[in-house]
């Protein structure tokens, strides 16, 4: 076993922030909070931010699925079986996965889960699972923005494919057209940031994800976001939202 780091190599400073860290978290009550929406809503730049506020762990499951993998753990190897016979790994799988994870230290005040449930059967196992330990989800936020704002959004991207920098047509152009600021190299567009492909994942998102919003909103923890706004504004959405 690794011995653990002697405190005096850390630098003081690190040490500071460390400790404002966690007197800061040592106060913040528990969040269970689900981010639903569509591709190119603003889930990605939103979900630091609560991640930072709130002391939350965040999860995508895909992310989750190919470490569990990795790692080898028992559940990894039954997704990597399931993974190589060509099968969808199945929802109980996954909650265990989601179980395993929100155990962690760094999930003791809660979490942020992303691109899970999909299903209004997987939201069901997740609530089973949580008030196993008498917990709950305490909120859903439903990026909303209308299709047509996303097509715009997803079809200007473009992005630097070594280092990931992103830019956008409109919104984060680069300073030549075509190439990246730093290198002058050529910039891309996925594949998948076209109009067509956009449109056939937008419809499959709002006929799977709908129930999903509507199973929750039964329960009266969603609130919707006018996530077409400019960031800030969604983010002060969100403060609202969770009470800070």
């Amino acid at each position: 076993m690794a011995s653990a780091p002697d405190l005096a190599d850390v630098p003081a400073d690190t040490l500071f922030k460390e400790v404002l860290r966690r007197l800061k978290c040592s106060v913040k009550p528990e969040k269970r909070i689900i981010l639903v929406g569509p591709p190119g809503c603003g889930k990605g730049t939103q979900s630091p931010i609560i991640k930072e506020e709130h002391c939350l762990c965040h999860l995508a499951t895909g992310d989750m699925l190919r470490a569990a993998v990795k790692a080898q753990t028992p559940l990894g190897k039954q997704a990597k079986e399931a993974m190589d016979a060509g099968k969808l790994v199945s929802d109980d799988l996954v909650v265990g996965i989601i179980e395993e994870a929100i155990k962690r230290p760094s999930c003791s005040k809660g979490f942020i889960l992303d691109g899970f449930p999909r299903t209004v059967v997987q939201a069901e196992k997740l609530d089973a699972m949580l008030a196993k330990d008498a917990a709950k989800v305490d909120k859903v936020l439903d990026f909303e923005v209308p299709d047509q704002v996303l097509v715009e959004r997803v079809t200007g991207r473009w992005i630097h494919p070594d280092s990931g920098r992103s830019y956008h047509t409109k919104f984060a152009p680069p300073k030549v057209p075509g190439k990246d600021d730093i290198t002058g190299e050529p910039l891309i567009q996925r594949k998948d940031d076209n109009a067509e492909t956009l449109k056939s994942r937008l419809e499959a998102f709002h006929k799977q994800t709908q129930p999903v919003i509507d199973y929750y909103a039964n329960k009266g923890v969603v609130s919707k976001l006018h996530a077409e706004k400019p960031p800030p504004d969604v983010t002060s959405e969100i403060q609202k939202a969770l009470g800070s």
